[in-house]
């Protein structure tokens, strides 16, 4: 014969059958009917209260959460937080600010709480995280044997002028000759201010071939490559963008260099406002450039040793052309591109610019903007893998060996 098996509803069901039997009619006390099925008698009388307000089914197991716990509340409640959530919008905060105007009379919970509620209602969307893109690593080392065969750009640290305004001076200069460019005092470090800038220098000076920068603002970003709508305008010139590794100012240690006799001689004692202080800085660079003696130049002027690039700037940005087997895509102002039917998100420095695929085998396409790989589309899993190395190709076989018929 199989065992029977009993539930705890079951034990309490058959305590009350024994109450209503025995315990009424006086056969048992109270006492004794609980030391028999194994209870107490706060137990005991619990039970009775719970068949008496809701018959058989309240002895079945009620919720064990506390009443008064930290996410607890009527379902009234509960609704009327979602509902001016949906109403306006509001977040936790100016929900409850709103609830207690109108009911101040009302307990309402904290702000935590409602925003819990809002969440697990999905009316809370969460905002993915940017992705980090790994940096490029140390700046592949340039035999620097001419001038303008690479530029160096930073903003040397800012200072407040007289007028208690910030200054942030933009540096360029030239690395074989140690030439400075420019030296321009600006309010901030935005692209709107820095390629007017860089534009009038391009027009005086021509091209440089490679423009040596750190990861600041606006030379680089967390895009895809580093990529910043400043170096992206770069790549459009011809111009490579490299960029020093971040912490080690070394390696840019040539306009460091010329930064520390800046600060001594232009910026030691600051001007009345930015236009002021500008002409400083026209005073030492015009110094720096002619008269100061470079002891990396045999204790001469830099300005013997520079010249006029011969690359010109033209009237207006150029497109990049790509060879006629690449597949040609303009990415959108949202930054995502639209290939074989799926849209990718490249990068917002790349907005309004051209990229191209180029297929190297059946299952791969590099993606490419100028010279620059910035991933790869795998055909087998249709995933954009950005700021990642082709895969290797696959072995030949045996009967793919050279030199085998």
């Amino acid at each position: 014969m199989p065992w029977k098996a009993t539930s705890v509803t079951d034990q309490r069901a058959k305590f009350m059958l024994d109450y209503n039997l025995r315990v009424r009619t006086g056969q048992v006390t109270m006492l004794a009917l609980c030391a028999e099925h194994g209870v107490s008698r706060k137990t005991g009388y619990k039970m009775i209260a719970r068949h008496g307000e809701s018959g058989w089914p309240g002895l079945a197991d009620h919720s064990r959460a506390p009443l008064d716990g930290k996410l607890w509340a009527s379902p009234e409640t509960i609704a009327v937080v979602l509902d001016v959530r949906l109403d306006y919008g509001w977040g936790a905060r100016k929900i409850l600010a709103y609830l207690h105007d109108i009911e101040p009379d009302r307990q309402w919970p904290v702000a935590s709480v409602v925003h819990e509620w809002i969440k697990r209602a999905g009316l809370i969307v969460p905002h993915p995280r940017p992705r980090r893109f790994q940096h490029p690593g140390k700046p592949p080392a340039v035999l620097i044997e001419r001038p303008n065969q690479q530029w160096s750009t930073d903003f040397k640290g800012h200072f407040r002028t007289k007028d208690r305004r910030y200054c942030y001076p933009l540096t360029v200069a030239d690395s074989f000759s140690r030439y400075i460019i420019g030296c321009q005092a600006l309010s901030a470090t935005s692209l709107e201010l820095s390629w007017p800038v860089f534009e009038r220098l391009f027009r005086e000076y021509g091209l440089p071939d490679f423009m040596l920068s750190d990861n600041g603002t606006p030379f680089s970003s967390n895009s895809v490559k580093r990529l910043s709508k400043l170096s992206v305008r770069w790549i459009r010139l011809g111009i490579e963008p490299q960029l020093i590794q971040p912490g080690k100012p070394q390696q840019n240690g040539r306009l460091e260099r010329m930064h520390r006799d800046l600060k001594r001689e232009a910026c030691a004692q600051p001007a009345e406002d930015c236009r002021r202080q500008q002409v400083q800085f026209d005073r030492f660079v015009d110094r720096f450039n002619h008269i100061r003696p470079h002891e990396a130049l045999d204790q001469t002027p830099p300005a013997r040793s520079y010249e006029r690039s011969p690359r010109q700037y033209p009237k207006r940005l150029p497109q990049i052309e790509y060879p006629s087997t690449c597949v040609v895509r303009s990415v959108r102002s949202s930054g995502e591109i639209k290939w074989k039917g799926q849209w990718f998100f490249l990068s917002e420095a790349l907005a309004g610019e051209h990229i191209a695929f180029e297929a190297i085998d059946d299952s791969c396409s590099i993606i490419r903007f100028g010279k620059l790989e910035l991933g790869y589309y795998s055909d087998r899993d249709h995933r954009l893998h950005l700021d990642r190395a082709r895969p290797a190709a696959p072995a030949p076989g045996p009967d793919e060996q050279p030199g085998k018929e």
